[in-house]
């Protein structure tokens, strides 16, 4: 954090999430965790340069920013699937 915006470094052996990366050099925090106004430009950058939707690096980059901002206690985020039979 350096005063209300955060600075991010995202590595990634991915070329869509080195494009968006090269867009997210710093973020706004308190845009970040909101839909209101323009939204959060994470997304925004993950819309224009990640082409899979189910993608989850960007809600975890938006998670990194919500601990680093004190706006969230860093935890562990899972996501599980299952498919059930029929």
């Amino acid at each position: 954090m350096d005063g209300v915006d955060c600075s991010l470094s995202i590595k990634s052996e991915c070329d869509a999430i080195q494009r968006m990366a090269a867009k997210l050099s710093r973020v706004r925090p308190f845009q970040e965790i909101t839909f209101n106004g323009a939204g959060p430009a994470i997304l925004q950058a993950a819309a224009q340069h990640c082409r899979h939707a189910a993608c989850p690096v960007a809600v975890g980059i938006i998670k990194a920013v919500e601990v680093e901002a004190g706006l969230a206690l860093p935890a562990d985020v899972t996501i599980k699937l299952s498919k059930s039979g029929s």
